[in-house]
């Protein structure tokens, strides 16, 4: 029996008493009853000891902390790195919200936001606890060797398990680009998935240095990035890349590019 909307148990980190009466509102329009609620980081984490929910919903800032140090958190400990965490913040820099990104946040809604991106956020949420393997037509999904790349532990962990839970489970990890030029000098991949900002070699000039390979030219490339300037991303395309995928992003849109990109015929 497929799990729905209505079996979801949420964790809702709220410190204000209206926003938190409203948002706990509009979960139980979209079906949601199981709702505990607290008001503080510490209050949380205490709650995270005897509570594990489906989904943690969290505001930005606490006396006591932050909603990206929450998420950086939940993510690293091993109790909890596998449950869902959603942003609800009127926070808009790219510097702060970056890090609830690289976390592997499963959305990052506004205040205030529309009740369809929150049902949005909800079946996204549906989907990371429950995905469904993927088919694809010219490979077995169990033989693929996919090539992780991501100067973030955390955000590694988070793209491995959501090709894990499609039935991927060839996937080899790299922290920045010169260390997977060197993965890709010795082994064989059929995809590769890498960040934008790292250290040493960023994305950008992987690509570059994959396209100017004459055995990895057709190599596809899905590049995950939190980056919204579009000199950046419109550079990142004229490298090579194959695909772009945004942080946050949910589990149908990167089965949906791993399926579009393995699926082509040469």
């Amino acid at each position: 029996m497929s799990l729905e909307v209505r079996d979801l148990s949420i964790l809702l980190i709220e410190p204000s008493t209206t926003q938190n009466k409203f948002i706990r509102t509009q979960l139980q329009d979209a079906g949601v009853d199981n709702i505990e609620c607290v008001v503080s980081i510490a209050q949380a984490k205490q709650s995270l000891t005897g509570f594990i929910p489906d989904l943690i919903i969290s505001a930005m800032y606490f006396e006591d902390g932050s909603g990206a140090e929450l998420a950086e958190f939940v993510k690293s400990n091993q109790l909890t790195e596998n449950i869902a965490f959603m942003l609800i913040s009127s926070e808009q820099r790219f510097s702060v919200l970056d890090k609830v990104k690289q976390a592997g946040a499963v959305a990052i809604l506004p205040k205030p936001f529309k009740f369809v991106d929150l049902q949005r956020a909800l079946n996204a949420t549906l989907s990371y606890i429950e995905p469904e393997e993927m088919e694809l037509d010219l490979y077995d999904v169990t033989a693929l060797s996919i090539l992780v790349v991501d100067d973030s532990l955390t955000a590694r962990k988070h793209i491995c398990r959501v090709l894990n839970s499609m039935g991927i489970v060839g996937v080899t990890t790299a922290e920045n680009g010169v260390e997977a030029l060197e993965y890709l000098a010795q082994n064989t991949f059929d995809l590769i998935v890498t960040d934008y900002n790292m250290p040493e070699m960023d994305g950008k000039e992987l690509v570059e240095r994959i396209r100017l390979n004459p055995e990895l030219a057709n190599l596809p490339i899905i590049m995950v990035t939190s980056e919204e300037g579009t000199a950046q991303l419109s550079a990142v395309k004229q490298a090579g890349v194959s695909a772009l995928c945004d942080k946050p992003f949910d589990i149908d849109t990167v089965r949906m590019l791993v399926k579009q990109l393995l699926n082509e015929e040469d």
